[in-house]
């Protein structure tokens, strides 16, 4: 599959990296690009990413066509900010046509009502408040 990932912080630079080792093309786009040294300095991505790396706004049509959008079969946009997120998931799914797409959404409000309205999403903080009650749970 060929994925684009929006965000290189700890999270998109992780998925980036294991996307990349099981054989899928990757490409993760970062306004900063400080944050591709940041993830290779972590051991992240290593010597042995093949992937590309983008320099630019992942809501910024023309750098999402740099970074092949167009053929994309996957997108996922994991920016610490829930409205970039937002932005750049619709325009992957509804200009670009991109058919599989994920957002991380932390508000969990509002993670609520964008899967209502048909996108794919991930709200850490519900995941993680039940991950924590289960395991407070378990004998």
């Amino acid at each position: 599959m060929k994925i684009l990932i929006v965000g290189c912080g700890r999270v998109g630079s992780q998925i980036a990296a294991d996307m990349d080792r099981t054989g899928h093309d990757v490409t993760i786009i970062d306004r900063d690009p400080a944050q591709f040294s940041r993830a290779s300095q972590r051991g992240v991505l290593t010597n042995d990413f093949k992937g590309n790396q983008v320099v630019g706004n992942g809501t910024d049509a023309e750098v999402l066509r740099r970074a092949g959008v167009e053929e994309a079969d996957g997108f996922v946009a994991v920016t610490e900010g829930d409205n970039r997120n937002i932005m750049a998931s619709q325009i992957a799914k509804h200009v670009f046509k991109v058919p599989r797409v994920v957002a991380r959404i932390y508000d969990p409000e509002r993670a609520e009502a964008y899967e209502k309205l048909g996108l794919h999403t991930i709200c850490p903080t519900i995941d993680g408040a039940k991950r924590i009650e289960k395991t407070l749970m378990e004998k």
